[in-house]
């Protein structure tokens, strides 16, 4: 699952951003409507969560956007008004759901994943991947080996190229795509290099070198 946190407020976005990268989603950042837009043509979105008093263009103009283009993705509007009327008049809009700041993190997750299970997406995904010994319970980001019997300390992205692996069930993955999948854009370096030197540490943890294949031109699978 993509988000796109449409935000003007930084410390907000920053909280949201670092919050729901926490929770496994994948996410972007724009902070005025144009960039929304944008992200929106360039990037697969399943969800944006828009605010709806931004600055230039405005939310409303962004979500009429959406909604004209018919851009397949599901969208929550965050807003500080609180009126009945204000609520009715964004999802007449085309919202799919609206959320009034303040409001607890608990309940957006909610919201989230009541979009998620109406929507059906990210529903196919498995809770618990199984590889050789190699388990990964991807709702408590837990690795193990020895068939669930050893816990595997991995840092984030090591965790994350694992899961892209595991996902990919035996099969190559580019290092482009796991550069995006897992660094999502924010990694320093070239992501040749970068992707090499956590594969590099994820072997080493995981207690062989011939766990993972790499192949000059296909990436990177589980044997």
């Amino acid at each position: 699952m993509r988000i796109l946190i449409v935000e003007d407020d930084r410390e907000l976005t920053a909280a949201l951003d670092d919050a729901l990268r926490y929770e496994g989603y994948a996410t972007d950042v724009a902070s005025t409507g144009v960039e929304a837009l944008s992200a929106l043509a360039d990037t697969d979105v399943d969800i944006v969560l828009l605010d709806r008093d931004l600055p230039v263009l405005s939310g409303d103009a962004v979500m009429a956007t959406i909604a004209a283009n018919r851009i397949p993705v599901a969208v929550i509007m965050l807003t500080a008004a609180a009126e009945i009327g204000d609520r009715v008049s964004g999802l007449d809009l085309g919202a799919d759901d609206y959320l009034t700041k303040p409001f607890a993190y608990p309940e957006l997750l909610a919201r989230i994943r009541a979009l998620q299970r109406r929507t059906g997406k990210g529903l196919a995904v498995q809770a618990v991947l199984t590889r050789g010994d190699l388990t990964l319970d991807s709702t408590r980001r837990l690795v193990f080996r020895d068939h669930g019997r050893t816990l595997v300390r991995l840092t984030p992205k090591e965790y994350g190229v694992l899961l892209e692996l595991m996902r990919a069930d035996g099969g190559y993955v580019g290092v482009d795509e796991l550069y995006r999948s897992v660094w999502d854009g924010d990694g320093t370096g070239e992501p040749s290099d970068v992707v090499k030197t956590t594969v590099y540490s994820l072997r080493r943890k995981l207690g062989g070198r011939d766990l993972i294949v790499s192949t000059r031109g296909e990436g990177y699978r589980l044997a």
